[in-house]
């Protein structure tokens, strides 16, 4: 039995909140903390855009009402509010198993149809944004901003009209594949390579993308894939949730230096996630070992990831074995990282709440991004850089995509 790579993630019980609590109040500097008290203030003046937030999958899984301060996941309206956040790209999260049987596209509308239901029952929390602009207008109101991001380009299945149809209901980038190689390119989980990169539909696939103004996300795809996306994109792509290799040497799935200046030469943007597998090595490892027994478990007694036996074996596995936590200094190193590699203009916020288990102290939901900030400023960084990092990289990325389908539209391209 293969695991969906989201499936082990575990819903946070209330017992995980109250350690959350307790280590907020363990990390939190005094109130008259100078660099906290104006990171506070910048987040609320700045525009901060996090790419990657699992809220629909983890809705899917148990039902909360996010318009309200939840016991449970990382992101609410209250504590979106607290942490300055102004747009999240809600997840369209497509198992890799829909691949197989089928259904890859209804599971994609089921779960955009969620979102806008969540937003019409509460116009005065959220909005559903759907470009830059949209999302500048928001600034000074009360409205948190939701854009929608496909992880897993699966739901196209062999229709390039299907791409005008997520378009028109919001999607603004496609994660090209996930856990496994799909129809458009190989994944970097994959022990296979079935493409040796995109596939012939998958160049298709990433022109009509170009076309309607939908941003290439390079997150989760294999190296040569990478290599092939920026070879034939006539937009600026994307990486929504990695951070840098060099802090997990040979795991394909964060980028590498020469991936990471690559992509900012092409006028891109990586994304950094907040997970602690995705910054320290040694996180990464624990997951690892913790997957495989996990796995083993759920071959030996035939049940599904998401039933109650599943969740307690894995309280249980991490109640034994405590995995080994991110701090915010080391989301810091991984944006310092970059900015070294290809300058500030070229890294920004993609957190992965709600998609992984373990967070860094002090970014343990959606309230904390002014902890980061506060960091960033502690190393020297002037508030404009901060207002790139925070979002103003993102949407000029944005901003470039959808001029570049202006153009192509025009030319009557496709």
């Amino acid at each position: 039995m293969r695991v969906r790579r989201k499936a082990w993630r575990p819903v946070l019980g209330a017992s995980a909140c109250v350690a959350s609590v307790l280590l907020c109040g363990c990390f939190a500097r005094p109130t008259d903390d100078p660099a906290l008290q104006r990171a506070r203030r910048l987040a609320r003046e700045a525009v901060i855009v996090d790419t990657h937030i699992d809220v629909p999958y983890r809705l899917l899984e148990r039902w909360e009402d996010i318009s309200q301060r939840t016991r449970e996941g990382h992101f609410d309206y209250p504590r979106a509010r607290a942490g300055g956040l102004d747009a999240a790209f809600f997840s369209i999260y497509v198992p890799a198993s829909y691949q197989a049987s089928g259904g890859a596209k209804a599971h994609a509308e089921r779960l955009i149809s969620m979102v806008e239901d969540l937003v019409a029952a509460h116009p005065d929390r959220f909005a559903l944004v759907r470009s830059p602009a949209e999302v500048r207008k928001l600034r000074g109101g009360d409205r948190i901003g939701i854009a929608l991001g496909m992880e897993n380009g699966a739901p196209i299945e062999e229709d390039l009209g299907n791409l005008r149809i997520f378009y028109e209901r919001g999607v603004r980038y496609i994660t090209l594949t996930h856990a496994e190689n799909n129809q458009i390119c190989d994944s970097s989980y994959a022990a296979q390579r079935r493409w040796h990169g995109l596939s012939p539909w998958g160049r298709q696939v990433v022109a009509e993308m170009n076309r309607l103004g939908i941003l290439v996300d390079v997150s989760h795809i294999s190296d040569e894939a990478f290599e092939q996306v920026l070879e034939i994109s006539r937009a600026p792509v994307i990486a929504s949730h990695s951070s840098c290799r060099a802090f997990t040497p040979g795991w394909e799935r964060n980028m590498d230096d020469a991936m990471i200046r690559a992509l900012a030469a092409r006028g891109g943007v990586i994304q950094i996630n907040f997970g602690s597998a995705f910054l320290r090595d040694d996180a990464r490892m624990g997951l690892e070992a913790f997957r495989d027994a996990f796995e083993r478990f759920l071959e030996s007694e035939g049940i599904e990831p998401a039933s109650a036996r599943a969740r307690a074996f894995r309280e249980s596995y991490f109640a034994e074995h405590p995995v080994a936590r991110g701090t915010v200094a080391d989301v810091a190193d991984h944006i310092d990282h970059v900015v070294k590699l290809a300058g500030v203009e070229h890294v920004g916020l993609g957190s992965d709440f709600d998609g992984v288990r373990t967070l860094p102290q002090g970014l343990e939901d959606v309230s904390g991004y002014p902890h980061l900030i506060a960091e960033l400023i502690r190393r020297g960084y002037g508030e404009d850089a901060i207002r790139k990092i925070c979002g103003e990289n993102l949407l000029r990325v944005w901003e470039e995509a959808e001029r570049v389908a202006r153009e192509l539209q025009a030319g009557g391209e496709r």
